[in-house]
């Protein structure tokens, strides 16, 4: 009924971004600190992690 903050330790998924299930929403990258989340009461997030998409390499230049 009240929102509950918490902290997960995801340092082993360093660089991956969680995706909510439901709406696509994007959330931050996770990082070496805990993840703080805020969930109301009852509720829950289903996630899946993604990474980061590396950028194109640049293409070669011939002289």
């Amino acid at each position: 009924r009240f929102a509950q903050p918490t902290e997960l330790d995801l340092q082993s998924f360093n660089g991956r971004h969680p995706v909510e299930l439901i709406g696509g929403v994007r959330f931050p990258a996770i990082g070496e600190l805990p993840y703080l989340l805020t969930l109301a009461g009852h509720s829950f997030y289903w996630f899946r992690l993604t990474c980061q998409p590396r950028p194109p390499a640049a293409p070669a230049v011939h002289l």
